[in-house]
C-alpha cells in the first residue's frame, strides 16, 4: 500500500440507532475482513456482513450489506466493542462487560467491571488483554479469555481544576502491545506498562479542554482518542480545540502528537473547516499519515501528511462518526455514525 491519496465511499446501511462502537468479527481471519460488529445506543451489539462490496461482481458490489442482531445483554449504550482471542467484548454506560460468541451472537459471560460508566475499551495487538476506562477514573486490564482481573491504573483526577467531575474517555494500546496510554477530560494522558501496571511517564494536552465560567459554568471537550505510531515512539492525542459556544461542538478538531518518552509535543494540528470532536485515531503502516475520524453534528474523515503536517485527504462523512477500523492492508475503512454504518475505498499511489 503506498500513500493514501483519496476516500472513496463504497457502502452504507442506515439504522434508526447511534452507531457507538465498531470492531471487526473473530469468526474467522476472511471474515474478519468483512463482517463488522457494532455497539449502539440501543444496547444492541449487530452483525454488518460487506462481503457483497468486497466482492468482483457488479451485481454484488451493488448489493446493501446485510445486518443480524445479538441477544440482548447491556441495558444502556455500548460504548464500545473488540475482538479477543475470548470473543467478542463489548461494554456499556450500564457498567457490564460482556463476552460474546461471535458465530451465534450469544452471551458467554457478563460481569460488572466499573463503578460508573464504562466510555472505552481497547484490545491488546495479540487479542489477550483488555483494557477498560470509566467515570470512577480508573482503567481495568482483564486477562481476555478468562475474565481475571490483572490491574487497575490510577493516575487521573475524579474532578477537574474547577471542581466538576471529570471523565476517563481514551485508552489505547501499542503496536507491541507491551505500553498503555489514557487520557482524561482535561487533557491529562498516561503511560503505562502493560505487563507490570507501571506508570511510565505523562503528557499534558490542556488546548483539549475548554471551560466557560460565563455563560453555562460548564467544562466540555477532552480527550476523545489515542493512537501509538506503529515504530512506538509517538502517540496521537485527538478531541477538540476552544470551544466558543458549549453547547455545540464548535471547535475546531484537534490533534496533537508526542514524543511519549521525552514528554515533548512535536506538533499541534487544528482543524476549522471540518470541526467537532475527534474521536478516532490510525496511523498508516508506514506511519507517514495519520487518519482522523470524527464530527459535530456532521462527521469527517481527515488523513494528514506527517512530513508536513498538512491535510492530504479529507471528507464528509455523513452524520457524527464514533467508531472506525481499518483494514491491515489500508485498503478498507469501515465507520459507525450517527443513524449509518459505512465503508470506505482508500486509494493509494504507489510511493517512488
Amino acid at each position: 500500500m503506498g500513500r493514501i491519496t483519496q476516500l472513496k465511499p463504497l457502502s452504507d446501511i442506515s439504522t434508526p440507532e447511534i452507531n457507538l462502537a465498531i470492531t471487526r468479527s473473530v469468526v474467522s481471519l476472511a471474515d474478519n475482513q468483512r463482517i463488522m460488529v457494532v455497539g449502539n445506543s440501543a444496547g444492541q451489539l449487530v452483525e454488518f456482513d460487506f462481503s457483497s462490496q468486497n466482492s468482483t461482481s457488479e451485481k454484488a458490489k451493488s448489493e446493501k450489506p446485510t445486518s443480524r442482531p445479538f441477544e440482548s445483554g447491556h441495558s444502556s449504550y455500548v460504548t464500545g466493542v473488540g475482538s479477543t482471542k475470548g470473543g467478542i467484548v463489548s461494554v456499556g454506560y450500564d457498567r457490564k462487560m460482556i463476552w460474546w460468541d461471535p458465530l451465534e451472537r450469544t452471551v458467554l459471560r457478563e460481569i460488572v467491571a466499573h463503578d460508573k460508566w464504562i466510555r472505552r475499551i481497547a484490545v491488546s495487538p495479540d487479542g489477550t488483554t483488555i483494557a477498560t476506562v470509566a467515570d470512577d477514573m480508573h482503567c481495568k486490564l482483564w486477562n481476555a479469555i478468562s475474565g481475571e482481573l490483572m490491574f487497575v491504573l490510577d493516575d487521573h483526577q475524579p474532578v477537574t481544576p474547577h471542581h466538576y467531575p471529570s471523565m476517563l474517555y481514551a485508552v489505547a494500546f501499542s503496536a507491541s502491545g507491551e505500553q498503555l496510554a489514557t487520557g482524561d477530560k482535561v487533557g491529562h494522558i498516561a503511560i503505562w506498562e502493560t505487563q507490570t501496571g507501571r506508570k511510565l511517564g505523562e503528557l499534558e494536552s490542556p488546548g483539549m479542554y475548554t471551560w466557560d465560567p460565563k455563560a453555562r459554568r460548564h467544562s466540555i471537550g477532552g480527550i476523545r482518542s489515542l493512537a501509538f505510531s506503529h515504530s512506538g515512539s509517538s502517540i496521537a492525542v485527538g478531541g477538540i480545540g476552544a470551544i466558543g459556544n458549549v453547547d455545540h461542538l464548535d471547535g475546531p478538531a484537534r490533534v496533537e502528537i508526542f514524543d511519549w518518552q521525552q514528554a515533548k509535543s512535536l506538533v499541534q494540528l487544528s482543524d476549522t473547516a471540518m470541526k467537532g470532536l475527534v474521536e478516532q485515531l490510525h496511523f498508516s503502516n508506514d506511519d507517514s499519515q495519520l487518519i482522523t475520524a470524527g464530527g459535530d453534528n456532521n462527521g469527517f474523515i481527515t488523513i494528514y501528511d506527517l512530513a508536513t503536517n498538512k491535510i492530504d485527504v479529507q471528507a464528509k462523512a455523513h452524520q457524527h462518526l464514533h467508531g472506525m477500523i481499518v483494514d491491515e492492508a489500508s485498503q478498507r475503512l469501515y465507520a459507525a455514525h450517527h443513524g449509518k454504518v459505512s465503508m470506505w475505498e482508500l486509494q493509494d499511489q504507489p510511493v517512488a
